[in-house]
């Protein structure tokens, strides 16, 4: 409206905090700035603005609108643009209001999961499919570990089975997200799967997913029936799942449901074997009890990890140092996990000392990278790979200095040995095996006690036979299982 009293234009604006679709913002007359006068006599329309929505925000209250808002306050056109901009704000998040709350552990996010796209192209399945991957739904996988086959055949297990007494034909590989934060020099996936920093796809439930991963495990394992070589009464054990290795590919802990997927693998009597690339904090905080928890540290310096692991965080040295500190608040049994790259990490020994007193955890694998073959996603060669003997030597240096550490069990044919902590010699002998029975009834008291009750590492260790000893005459090597040479054949380098 025109007001002969003032000299320029000049806009009313309600006192509510929403002006509705249909409210007209009036523009009064008053002495405009000399930049927007024209030239003289210049005839000014009655400008019409329809305004969406306008609400309350803490951008209004620093722009310095809060006060323009009471009751028959005036403001300037030259603040209409501040005004509208508001109301884009305003609106953008009530849009993003009105979408899903996804949790993922402990934190938020808003969006509307029917407009999430799936983690599993078409493209990426035909790869993961070609590698021998059973996929599941839109964002998991399952795939039959080499050392589970090796078992199954009485030709041994795999290292879990030295250092933790695991049976491996009984062990199913899996993982809840195929994605991953880091693209490691050293993967032996050769960076098929996806990578990301957060939760952006579709999402399935966990019960969806443990059941597909069983089932798709168990018809892998029937692919056995009736093979020379495959001993009768394992196959039939291996039927029956009873430990999951959560380290398939990508990083199972950036699943939102992990805590649910958890819990229904120890409702099955499952164990679980998690493992992190420390690069979730908050979610390795959040996570509930596991078997055994590991994190993969695989450098010692800030340098060499983004020479390594290639995170996609720019923050990813402070997030790799409170994951190694939200593992030491873990009660249950923790482990890191060194990959020996020759000529790239093997010679940072008093930072790798000082990164195991900052997470002070149970055990310390130690283990020679494994060459995967030629990838244009890495320079890694031969060339990089320690000999048994090298692993040997780097072990017993780290172990010198650490006073509460000393090398525990060895095996040789996956050139890996375990540091423990002296905490797990009892009277002289190495406990560093798993009671799992003990452990389920554990953590069945936990649950019911809705998580009152908890328990630690030392309350579900069990013996080492000594076959599995660093020092011993096997190496690690189960004297039940009789060894088997590989001889001009293609190694399958997949496994935990």
């Amino acid at each position: 409206m025109f007001d002969s009293s003032t000299r320029g234009w000049c806009c009313y604006v309600s006192r509510s905090s929403t002006v509705n679709s249909s409210s007209v913002v009036q523009l009064k007359r008053r002495r405009p700035p000399q930049s927007l006068t024209g030239t003289k006599g210049t005839n000014m329309k009655v400008l019409m603005f329809q305004v969406d929505r306008i609400e309350s925000s803490s951008e209004e209250d620093e722009s310095g609108l809060a006060d323009e808002r009471t009751s028959g306050s005036v403001v300037d056109v030259e603040d209409l643009g501040n005004i509208m901009t508001s109301a884009k704000k305003a609106k953008s998040k009530a849009e993003n209001d009105e979408g899903q709350m996804v949790k993922m552990n402990g934190g938020k996010k808003t969006e509307d999961d029917g407009e999430r796209r799936e983690m599993i192209t078409p493209a990426l399945r035909e790869a993961l499919t070609k590698q021998g991957y059973k996929l599941i739904g839109s964002h998991s996988g399952v795939k039959l570990c080499r050392w589970t086959k090796s078992m199954l055949r009485g030709r041994g297990g795999c290292y879990k089975h030295t250092f933790y007494g695991i049976e491996s034909h009984r062990c199913m590989e899996t993982t809840p997200s195929l994605a991953c934060a880091n693209k490691c020099v050293f993967c032996w996936r050769h960076h098929t799967n996806p990578v990301g920093t957060e939760w952006r796809w579709k999402m399935d439930p966990a019960e969806n997913i443990l059941q597909e991963s069983i089932e798709k495990h168990q018809n892998m394992i029937r692919q056995f029936r009736g093979v020379p070589g495959v001993k009768a009464e394992r196959y039939e054990e291996g039927l029956e799942v009873k430990h999951c290795a959560l380290s398939l590919v990508g990083e199972p802990i950036m699943y939102p449901e992990i805590n649910a997927f958890i819990r229904l693998l120890h409702r099955h009597r499952i164990s679980s074997f998690l493992v992190t690339n420390a690069q979730f904090p908050e979610e390795i905080r959040n996570l509930e009890p596991v078997t055994q928890l590991y994190v993969s540290v695989d450098a010692s310096t800030k340098d060499s990890l983004k020479k390594i692991d290639r995170p996609l965080f720019k923050d990813f040295w402070p997030r790799f140092l409170d994951s190694l500190r939200a593992l030491g608040e873990k009660r249950q049994r923790t482990v890191y996990r060194l990959t020996l790259v020759k000529a790239w990490n093997v010679e940072e020994m008093m930072a790798y000392a000082e990164l195991i007193t900052l997470g002070q955890p149970d055990f310390i694998e130690v283990k020679g990278v494994t060459y995967c073959g030629e990838s244009a996603a890495s320079s890694l060669t031969m060339a990089n790979v320690p000999w048994h003997q090298e692993v040997v030597a780097f072990v017993q240096q780290l172990a010198d200095m650490l006073p509460q550490y000393e090398i525990a069990c060895e095996h040789e044919h996956s050139n890996c040995l375990l540091i423990a902590h002296t905490k797990f010699k009892v009277d002289g002998e190495w406990w560093t095996w798993i009671d799992y029975e003990r452990f389920q009834e554990l953590v069945v008291v936990h649950e019911e006690s809705g998580g009152q009750r908890t328990f630690s590492a030392s309350d579900y260790m069990s013996r080492t036979p000594s076959w599995a000893l660093f020092g011993a005459q096997e190496q690690g090597f189960d004297p039940a299982d009789t060894r088997f040479q590989r001889r001009n054949r293609t190694k399958d380098v997949s496994g935990c």
